[in-house]
């Protein structure tokens, strides 16, 4: 059966310090729950647990050292209406050496995490500057992250990959963009998906970077996620959003790219 888009899984509150508006607050973002019929909602502002290491490098310990665990959990608890779940989590990031900024015990607390490893604007902390550089760089690397992510021992059943090729990865150059998925698509990528749903983790599809810039871009993004699909994957949709917006800005591109996949109800992550 056709999937109809029900969820929202990547929302960030004025919490996330990359917000800036004082309205995005848990009431506001379950009000556009109850108001899109949602079944599912979660919380995921940016994340990086105090008990981790940060390495020193590139912005993320001016970024991160304000977000621990103590900020992130004012939001608690988080409000509630019948029929609709609101899940409380965070996004985190994994840094260029392959650290993932949450410790077990902060994971045991959350119904869910979504891990980026493609923050690729985030250059010295996520990904080294030369490597940022070119379209090979960020392609060895997005792949080499993702390898070492999947090696993990993890509760994939509640983990999420972040915007795995959004807009981030290219700097918004859709030509750009195009070329660093076509050099993902290979032999490593198919065995990667293979092992991502044989794990059971959610891959995003980040409704934020489904604007495209032409029409190669849509083609490349579409192809990467069906190819993730034909590979077994299981796939959530995420806003991403930092502000309360027009909703059908995700429902809409939401639901054309689930047609585009031809997804059904047993495509879709359930936490």
């Amino acid at each position: 059966m056709r999937y109809v888009v029900d969820q929202d899984m990547h929302i960030h509150s004025f919490g996330s310090m990359c917000s800036k508006a004082p309205e995005q607050t848990p009431e506001r973002i379950l009000q556009y729950a109850v108001e899109e019929g949602f079944s599912t909602v979660a919380l995921t502002d940016h994340f990086w647990d105090e008990t981790v290491p940060m390495p020193r490098g590139g912005w993320g310990p001016d970024f991160y050292t304000s977000q621990n665990w103590e900020h992130i959990r004012q939001q608690l608890p988080l409000p509630a209406h019948d029929g609709i779940r609101f899940l409380f989590g965070a996004e985190v990031d994994m840094t260029l050496d392959g650290t993932v900024g949450i410790s077990p015990e902060r994971l045991a607390q959350m119904d869910i995490c979504l891990i980026s490893i493609s923050h690729f604007h985030c250059t010295d902390f996520t990904i080294s500057a030369a490597d940022a550089a070119t379209a090979e760089g960020k392609a060895r690397v997005l792949l080499d992250k993702l390898e070492q992510l999947l090696a993990k021992p993890l509760p994939w059943h509640k983990i999420g990959l972040a915007h795995l090729v959004g807009q981030k990865v290219s700097g918004g150059d859709p030509d750009f963009h195009g070329e660093v998925i076509r050099l993902l698509m290979g032999e490593r990528l198919t065995a990667l998906f293979q092992k991502a749903a044989a794990l059971g983790v959610g891959i995003e599809l980040n409704t934020a970077t489904f604007s495209f810039g032409n029409e190669a871009e849509r083609e490349a993004v579409t192809a990467f996620y069906a190819h993730a699909k034909a590979c077994g994957c299981k796939f959530y949709f995420g806003s991403d959003a930092h502000a309360p917006f027009q909703s059908e800005h995700h429902r809409e591109r939401a639901q054309a790219m689930a047609d585009a996949l031809e997804l059904t109800e047993q495509d879709i992550f359930r936490v």
